[in-house]
């Protein structure tokens, strides 16, 4: 079994031999069997511990013999106490759950203190079988299906080759001690369930009933890359960027099937999940402006587009600017320049530049989101007109409309900046002071 490990972790490439491993030891007879072979096989490494207690005097007895496997093998040892039930019941998580979290935080934090190059966990060939099966029945998609991953980032599984028979007479050949968890005899764990109850079916079934499921994890693990490519190929095909927005191209997910495959994939990284799908779908053939929330991101049918924003994107802060300011530079970057109409050159007709009678405004100027039945005098115009009807004129888009700033005087608008100024403050022949402003970042778009 000890050139299989090797072997394994060569195949793999789990970790340089300069480097050293953080070895999470539970003291049950998977990672006891992981720490002898780390060992035998001349590999650096330390011993980390975590104590959920969950178990009363058996947690306190699992801890005791981890710190003196630590003695044996002369490896440092980190260990630290949890109160899971605790974390679980302020967080809203299972048991399970809590102590995988608490683990794997902690487990790095020791890491990256103390250099040690990655993180090993005993998960087996059993592990990945029964992994398998609780993401079968609790409906997954393919990459649910694939298995666990030998090597994710600074987490390694050295012992995925094995199965638990090739571990528990590993452990009584070399007459190794460990700990017996009482709680994986209970059935009302979920992966216990499984173990105890489904996989013994599908075994007497068919005693290569582990190794042919090993088997067809990988095959599906192959099958879920080619899926990964299509997917990122089609994703490139629809989507465009504009800033922190993603614009889906309705006429192209329409030539996508199935489409609901795809559209899943695609907005499953903005954290939506397969019970948001049918309404999105549904909205691809509905009007303009529905909208759909995850707990980060909003999805908008727009006219042509579904449009991906952030929540808390938009600015509904008033800026004050005060009469002399040369610059600000938030929300926008804008300059600002008063000038004699005596000593005033051309004007720059690029919709960046706004050219303002500074005597008609009052300071503070106020630049600030714009106003649900709000209205202003385009230039050129002499009747007042409503900034949403201005804005369906211009045919913006709703994300579009949201991401205009009005510049104000007395809570006027003066300028929807980048667009129009307001017909009442442009300079004319009774002009004597102009007050040139200039959106920086329009010039650099």
């Amino acid at each position: 079994m000890l050139k299989n490990f090797q072997d394994f972790i060569n195949d793999k490439e789990l970790f340089e031999s300069n480097e050293t491993i953080l070895l999470a030891v539970s003291g049950g007879i998977d990672s006891v069997v992981m720490l002898d072979l780390m060992n035998s096989a001349g590999y650096s490494f330390a011993i980390g511990h975590c104590n959920f207690n969950l178990r009363s005097k058996e947690s306190d007895g699992d801890e005791e013999l981890v710190s003196s496997l630590a003695e044996k093998y002369d490896a440092a040892f980190h260990n630290i106490s949890f109160g899971t039930k605790e974390y679980a019941n302020e967080n809203g998580i299972s048991i399970q759950m809590a102590a995988r979290e608490l683990r794997l935080k902690w487990f790095e934090e020791i890491r990256q203190t103390n250099g040690y190059g990655k993180i090993a966990l005993a998960h087996h060939r059993n592990d990945e079988i029964e992994t398998f099966f609780i993401n079968l029945s609790r409906g997954t998609g393919i990459r649910g299906l694939t298995g666990m991953k030998a090597k994710n980032h600074h987490i390694i599984r050295p012992l995925l080759f094995a199965g638990r028979k090739e571990i528990g007479d590993y452990c009584e050949n070399h007459d190794l001690s460990y700990r017996e968890d009482s709680s994986n005899a209970k059935q009302e764990y979920y992966r216990n369930k499984i173990r105890h109850s489904i996989v013994p079916v599908f075994r007497d079934l068919n005693p290569r009933f582990s190794l042919n499921m090993s088997e067809n994890i990988e095959r599906l693990r192959q099958v879920e890359q080619i899926f990964h490519q299509a997917i990122t190929e089609a994703y490139e095909r629809c989507t465009t960027r504009k800033n922190n927005e993603v614009y889906f191209s309705i006429s192209e997910l329409k030539k996508l099937d199935p489409l609901s495959t795809y559209l899943f994939e695609f907005i499953r990284e903005f954290n939506f999940t397969n019970s948001d799908l049918p309404e999105i779908m549904t909205s691809l053939d509905g009007s303009s402006g529905k909208m759909f929330y995850s707990p980060t991101h909003r999805i908008l049918k727009d006219r042509e587009h579904l449009i991906i924003t952030i929540l808390g994107a938009n600015d509904r802060h008033n800026y004050y600017i005060d009469r002399g300011t040369e610059e600000i530079d938030k929300p926008l970057h804008l300059c600002f320049e008063l000038v004699k109409k005596t000593e005033f050159g051309e004007i720059n007709k690029s919709p960046a530049y706004a050219y303002l009678d500074y005597d008609k405004l009052n300071f503070p100027l106020i630049l600030r989101r714009w106003k649900n039945g709000e209205y202003f005098m385009p230039f050129g115009m002499e009747h007042l007109k409503k900034l949403s009807d201005f804005f369906i004129d211009q045919k913006m888009s709703i994300i579009e409309k949201e991401k205009i700033w009005i510049l104000a005087s007395n809570e006027h608008p003066v300028w929807i900046t980048g667009r129009r100024i307001d017909n009442r403050y442009k300079i004319d022949e009774k002009t004597e002071n102009i007050l040139i402003v200039k959106n920086v970042e329009m010039l650099r778009n």
